[in-house]
C-alpha cells in the first residue's frame, strides 16, 4: 500500500494517540502505532491493553489498501523534525518494510503485522448504556474532579472519576479519602440512571483532547469498557469495576459558620505561610475572629514560624481549625470564582469550599477537605 500525508498532520495525529503507549510493555507489539488504511480513510491506533485511542484522517493520495504496525518512537522523533512538507509512505505488506520518501531523502523501517494488534473490546448488547454530552461540558467535568483522583492499589475505585448518569443530570465526583470533589451538570442528561467509574488514565488522555474538540460525544459503557466517541477520535477503555463510596454521606449538610474570603489572597497568603509548615505534616491553622482570618504554620524542629491576617467575612462562633496546606492550595487553584464560600461546623468534621459566583446556572460546584488534627 502506498499513501502521502502532511508531516505536520500526522505528526498531531500520532502525538495525541502515542499518549496511551507505556514505557515498558509486556508485549511488543504495543510499542507500535497500528496504520489502518481502507479507501481514503487512515487509521492510527495505540493502545496499552486497558486503553486504546483511535484517531483518522482523510487522504487525498492513496494506493490500495492494507494495515502495519508502526515504531512510535522513530517515528514520532523522527517527524519531529521535519518542517511541514508531504511525504510518501510506501509499504510492502509482505515483507512489512517501510520506506518513507521526503522531499530531500528516504527513510527504511521495518513494521510488524498488523494482525497481531489487540483487538477492540466490544460492548455487551445486552448491558449497554449510552448518552451524549457535549464536549465542553465533558471537559469541565474531568478538569474538576481529575486533581483530586488518589493513587490508592487497595482501593482501585478511588483511583478514577466517578460518572453518575441520571434523567435530571451527570455529576462526576473524585476523591482521595482527604479531599472529595462533586461536579453537577443539570444541561447534561441520560436517559436511564447508570454510573460508572473511569480510570485516571484514559480520563487524562481525553481531557487531553477535549481543549480542541466542539461538538457531541457519543458515549456507550457496559460494566466493563467504555467507548467514547468525537468527531475525530476514538477512545475505547476498560473501567474500574466496583462500587463506588457513597460520597454523599460524608458531606457534612450542617455547617453553622460560614466564611467569605477572596481567592486569590487567601491562595498566596497559603502558599507564602505553608513555606513555614512542618515539612511532613504540611499542617497550616486557620484561626477565625469577628471578620479576620489568621494563616499561620509553623515548624518546631527548626524554630521557625509564620503568620499573616486577611480581612474576610465570617458569620459563626470563633474557630481554629488545621488543614494540610497543600491540599488546600489545590483546591483553591482549581475553583474558578474572585471569592470562595467556607463553610464549617467544628475542627473535627470537613469543610465544604464552593465558589461564591457561578458563571453558568448550569453547573454546581462543591469541593470538601477534610481537617487535620491541632497539637496545641
Amino acid at each position: 500500500m502506498k499513501f502521502v500525508v502532511s508531516s505536520i498532520e500526522l505528526l498531531n495525529h500520532l502525538q495525541a494517540v502515542g499518549r496511551v503507549i507505556n514505557t515498558k510493555n509486556t508485549l511488543p507489539i504495543l510499542d507500535n502505532i497500528l496504520f489502518n488504511l481502507e479507501g481514503k480513510n487512515l487509521e492510527l491506533t495505540a493502545s496499552d491493553l486497558e486503553s486504546t485511542f483511535i484517531t483518522s484522517m482523510e487522504l487525498e493520495n492513496v494506493d490500495d489498501k492494507g494495515s502495519i504496525a508502526l515504531p512510535s518512537r522513530i517515528l514520532l522523533d523522527t517527524l519531529k523534525e521535519f518542517p511541514d512538507q508531504p511525504l510518501t509512505f510506501d509499504v510492502n505488506t509482505d515483507t512489512l518494510a517501510v520506506i518513507i520518501h521526503s522531499e530531500n531523502g528516504q527513510f527504511s523501517i521495518v513494521g510488524q503485522n498488523g494482525n497481531d494488534f489487540p483487538q477492540l473490546p466490544q460492548i455487551k448488547e445486552d448491558a449497554k448504556s449510552s448518552f451524549k454530552i457535549r464536549a465542553d461540558v465533558l471537559l469541565n467535568g474531568l478538569s474538576n474532579t481529575l486533581f483530586a483522583t488518589a493513587d490508592d492499589e487497595l482501593r482501585p475505585v478511588m483511583n478514577g472519576v466517578f460518572f453518575e448518569l441520571s434523567t435530571d443530570g451527570i455529576t462526576f465526583v473524585a476523591s482521595d479519602a482527604h479531599k472529595l470533589v462533586r461536579y453537577k451538570r443539570t444541561d447534561a442528561k441520560a436517559d436511564s440512571d447508570a454510573s460508572f467509574i473511569l480510570p485516571k488514565k484514559p480520563a487524562s488522555l481525553l481531557k487531553n483532547i477535549l481543549t480542541r474538540e466542539q461538538g457531541s460525544i457519543s458515549v456507550e459503557f457496559d460494566n466493563k469498557n467504555a467507548h467514547f466517541v468525537l468527531p475525530n477520535y476514538k477512545l475505547v477503555c476498560r473501567l474500574v469495576e466496583g462500587n463506588y463510596p457513597s460520597y454523599n454521606s460524608v458531606i457534612p449538610t450542617d455547617n453553622p459558620n460560614k466564611l467569605i474570603i477572596d481567592r486569590l489572597k487567601f491562595f498566596n497568603s497559603l502558599k507564602r505561610v505553608s513555606v513555614f509548615s512542618n515539612q511532613a505534616s504540611n499542617l497550616i491553622k486557620l484561626k477565625l475572629t469577628g471578620n479576620q482570618a489568621t494563616v499561620s504554620a509553623q515548624d518546631i524542629d527548626f524554630s521557625i514560624s509564620a503568620y499573616e491576617r486577611l480581612a474576610c467575612q465570617y458569620e459563626g462562633d470563633d474557630l481554629e481549625i488545621g488543614f494540610k496546606s497543600v491540599f488546600l492550595v489545590e483546591i483553591l487553584q482549581n475553583l474558578q470564582s474572585s471569592d470562595v464560600v467556607i463553610e464549617l461546623s467544628d475542627p473535627s468534621r470537613a469543610g465544604i469550599l464552593l465558589p461564591l459566583d457561578k458563571d453558568n446556572d448550569d453547573e454546581d460546584i462543591l469541593m470538601l477537605l477534610m481537617p487535620m488534627m491541632i497539637n496545641n
